[in-house]
């Protein structure tokens, strides 16, 4: 269970591997995700995504044979980032791996994805896309200013 408490009339960061019930929505929102990867090099790539949560993992997808998703089946360590925008030290910080990729059958991840951030279906429908399933391992939230 992910616990925090009030310190300097914000809510403290808390730490554990689940994200708490009350944060679900800057997963499940028009959010933008940050997103990182290690590249080939070990550098840190970053990628501003659309995300998703199913209850138990983040999703996110890319079209096959992106340069993320080398990386990902390179390294599976992955890092997204949520920030509310309507109070900064309302966040969600994950460390996790992709545990799973799967295609995205008849674009309708993608659509769902863009249907939420644009209001329109994907318009890109001649590529095909995958998608990567995150398991969290550590997860800092904040639950903002009270």
């Amino acid at each position: 269970m992910v616990e925090g408490g009030r310190q300097g009339g914000y809510h403290r960061p808390s730490m554990g591997a689940e994200i708490p019930d009350d944060l679900t929505d800057l997963l499940t929102t028009n959010v933008l995700g940050h997103v990182s990867a290690l590249r080939r090099d070990g550098a840190m790539a970053q990628y501003l995504m659309w995300v998703d949560f199913d209850g138990e993992h983040v999703l996110t997808s890319s079209m096959v044979g992106s340069r993320k998703a080398a990386n990902w089946r390179r390294d599976p360590q992955v890092a997204v980032s949520v920030v509310d925008r309507s109070d900064d030290w309302r966040f969600l910080i994950i460390r996790g791996r992709v545990v799973e990729t799967r295609p995205d059958e008849g674009l309708v991840f993608i659509d769902k994805m863009s249907l939420r951030y644009t209001g329109q279906t994907y318009r890109v429908r001649d590529r095909q896309r995958e998608i990567f399933v995150i398991q969290p391992d550590h997860v800092r939230a904040s639950g903002g200013r009270r």
